[in-house]
């Protein structure tokens, strides 16, 4: 509005024209209060309060300053520069204060600067009252957003609960079928136990033998519960490896020569390999695979020795020598209690471990008809 009436081929001129217009305008507006125009050195050429500083060059610094560079600026703010001095005199302690510089057209070059002095209470005012709409409007967006949060989570929530009844629903029918599954196996594996005792009529019911004398010296060696259920099942299943060896091995009336004890020596390893495949059986692998290790290390398959063989091995080692002593085969009779007690005796140290065979013993004093055996005092006072 001011350009064309201030600017003058290359020069700030300010005129009536331009003070008329200056004039009206602050006459309709109540706001305005003062209205300077300056050149570019700082000189004030026009104002319509405190004419007397017209001519006045003052300091170039802050907003006046960075007008006359080319910035805008525009703020609320106190009058403590110089140039403010009648401003403070009117009674305003702070007004809202707008500088911008005077171009030639869209030139680059500053011809000037103006600056417009207003009474901000209206203008605070509305501030004021849109600063409650928009403290109301937050207000309104946030709880309209922990609204939808609570719902959200509440049917998170009951979401959550849904599936965690499903879940444990199908826990419950994985479990099931996972015991299904493992008593499926494990009479699988029964059956071929019993496969290998059928084979060879002279071994019938070793497996239950054994494993009844194993459990009684495990339970005079105070073994815990989940050892003794190892001990258990590796008793029961000690020579299912067996299902690999040949017929004319396993039930050959003679004593086998070496290649042929050699290959019923796998069995144990066998054994292990087949049991290991079922996760229930897995704490018996190494029962059955070292049952038949020897406590001064000539056993097999692997010459374990002393503290190196499992308790468990051991234990099931001496139940199966003791039920191979104690049955008839056809390579050897039947030994008698004080035979085969004198065996487990004399074994003590190099075939069995020294505390397994204490157990055996304090077992079958203490409960000999699991032993197969009569009242055994004199028999073992004999021994």
């Amino acid at each position: 509005m001011l350009g064309p009436a201030l600017v003058r081929g290359n020069a700030l001129q300010v005129g009536p024209t331009v003070s008329s217009v200056l004039l009206n305008e602050l006459r309709s507006n109540p706001d305005l209060v003062t209205i300077k125009v300056w050149r570019p050195d700082g000189v004030l050429v026009w104002t319509n309060r405190g004419r007397g500083r017209i001519g006045k060059r003052f300091d170039e610094e802050g907003s006046l300053e960075k007008a006359l560079h080319g910035t805008p600026v525009g703020s609320i703010g106190g009058l403590d520069e110089d140039e403010n001095k009648v401003e403070r005199a009117l009674g305003f302690d702070h007004l809202l204060q707008v500088y911008a510089p005077i171009r030639r057209g869209s030139a680059r070059n500053i011809l000037g600067a103006y600056a417009i002095y207003a009474n901000p209470k209206h203008l605070e005012s509305t501030l004021a009252s849109r600063r409650h709409v928009l403290w109301g409007a937050v207000a309104v967006v946030f709880f309209a957003l922990w609204a939808a949060l609570a719902l959200l989570v509440r049917g998170a929530s009951s979401t959550l609960r849904r599936q965690t009844r499903q879940l444990r629903a199908r826990s419950r029918d994985l479990m099931d079928s996972y015991r299904r599954l493992e008593e499926s196996s494990l009479e699988a594996i029964e059956s071929l136990n019993a496969t290998v005792e059928a084979k060879d009529p002279d071994t019938a019911g070793h497996s239950l033998r054994v494993q009844r004398v194993a459990l009684a010296i495990g339970e005079q060696l105070g073994l815990e519960a989940e050892r003794l259920d190892a001990l258990r099942f590796g008793a029961l299943f000690h020579d299912i490896g067996k299902i690999a060896v040949p017929d004319a091995i396993l039930v050959k009336p003679a004593k086998l020569d070496y290649w042929e004890y050699s290959r019923m020596k796998m069995h144990s390893a066998e054994g292990a390999r087949i049991v290991g495949k079922l996760g229930r059986l897995r704490e018996t692998v190494p029962i059955i695979r070292h049952h038949h290790e020897r406590w001064d290390g000539k056993g097999y398959p692997d010459g374990l020795a002393t503290d190196e063989i499992p308790l468990e091995a051991a234990i099931v080692g001496l139940a199966d020598s003791w039920d191979a002593m104690t049955t008839d085969r056809p390579y050897h009779r039947a030994l008698t209690p004080q035979e085969a007690l004198a065996e487990i005796h004399g074994g003590k140290g190099t075939q069995f471990a020294p505390v397994v065979v204490d157990a055996f013993l304090a077992a079958a004093t203490s409960r000999p008809a699991e032993f197969g055996l009569g009242p055994v005092e004199l028999a073992l006072r004999a021994v």
